[in-house]
């Protein structure tokens, strides 16, 4: 069953995105479904609107729907570069993005001055960027049946059809992609460094610290992590401005935890994918498993509680614990946190806290359950 929203009133026509983006509207305005600006939540629709008194698109849904145009225009070129068959012409579509990651990156770190922003490049394999294969094949046999051929749907199909994977999540992704296609992640950190420059310029104090993600082998890091230090200093030189920056992986891949003394002679930071490692260690898929067994096995005790909701101590969490002990007995200014849902989780904060994590990361929503936690956890040591 649809969950019905019910309607948010701003009596002073002021609405406030979670990110903290905010806008003005000319009247008393009523926001439809959740109030969230496009660099958080990039495919809003229509009903997503701020509408005055008497009807009238105001001035905060114009600028939604320049966003979202902006936004058609952004995927229209992000799906030119994923279908490049030479790297020159893949650069040249990058060229193009560069000014819409920049300008995102730009206002991050205004906002975030003095604090550190942790980016993480690219991560999920192509497809996902891509537009939908059911709807491209509903219309190209749509037409079929008409009669009428629709050449660049037909093509765009077949390419769509190429990039499958047998196992994606598992496939060509993350520092994989980077190892594969470098051009890509070369233009997310030269956009990160440029405007981490520009607003140092400005006056504001960014501190940007890069996560490349999935690394399993250090001779991945090897690869690419001096390539996007090169770019980074590079950026910095032209702009004539220097800002402390942070080069990090994500630990994801089990053999990443188990080598984690290897890994941290070139990651300054840790960050903990835990659904993506309670993925790895487990052997499940998390979308198949709650699908089909997974609700079961916490019924009938075979699990007690779902590892994807609640960290699994005894399993993912001792790799945690000794990924923890071996990257800080090579580094021990080592920065280790967590990102994914069970960064809001209370039992899993608990854990973090007693094997020396630095943060939790969480959905703004659940931010209010990670602060208490975390305080129980810290009195909890103090006892």
């Amino acid at each position: 069953m649809k969950e019905e929203i019910q309607p948010t009133y701003y009596p002073e026509a002021t609405v406030t995105c979670a990110c903290g983006n905010t806008w003005k509207t000319g009247s008393t305005a009523e926001a439809i479904k959740t109030d969230v600006c496009s660099a958080c939540h990039p495919f809003f629709t229509g009903e997503q609107r701020i509408v005055d008194s008497e009807g009238q698109v105001d001035r905060f849904y114009k600028k939604l729907k320049s966003h979202e145009e902006m936004q058609k225009e952004k995927d229209a070129r992000i799906t030119k570069m994923i279908l490049a068959d030479k790297v020159e012409d893949r650069q040249a579509a990058l060229d193009k993005l560069l000014p819409y990651q920049r300008s995102d990156f730009d206002g991050l770190f205004e906002a975030m001055t003095g604090l550190p922003v942790i980016i993480r490049l690219i991560d999920p394999p192509l497809h996902e960027f891509m537009p939908d294969e059911h709807e491209i094949l509903e219309a190209v046999i749509t037409n079929k049946i008409n009669d009428t051929v629709d050449q660049e749907k037909e093509d765009l199909l077949v390419n769509i059809q190429n990039l499958h994977e047998s196992n994606p999540m598992m496939g060509l992704r993350g520092v994989r992609l980077s190892v594969m296609m470098p051009e890509i992640v070369s233009m997310q950190v030269r956009a990160i460094f440029e405007a981490a420059a520009d607003v140092k310029l400005r006056g504001f104090e960014p501190k940007p610290e890069v996560m490349i993600p999935l690394t399993g082998h250090i001779n991945e890091l090897h690869f690419i992590q001096p390539k996007l230090e090169e770019i980074a200093s590079k950026v910095m030189q032209e702009k004539g401005v220097e800002f402390d920056y942070k080069f990090g992986t994500m630990i994801e891949i089990p053999r990443a935890g188990l080598t984690a003394d290897e890994i941290a002679e070139t990651a300054e930071f840790f960050s903990f994918g835990t659904n993506d490692l309670t993925q790895f260690t487990f052997g499940y898929s998390r979308d198949d498993a709650e699908r089909n067994f997974l609700v079961k096995y916490v019924e009938d005790g075979i699990l007690p509680k779902n590892p994807f909701q609640t960290i699994d101590i005894p399993g993912v969490g001792q790799l945690m614990d000794l990924t923890v002990k071996k990257g800080r007995a090579t580094r021990t200014d080592l920065e280790v946190g967590i990102c994914g849902e069970h960064g809001g989780d209370p039992e899993s904060i608990d854990w973090c806290y007693r094997i020396g994590l630095d943060y939790v990361s969480c959905s703004p929503f659940r931010v209010p359950v990670a602060r208490l936690a975390a305080a129980q956890s810290a009195l909890n040591q103090r006892q």
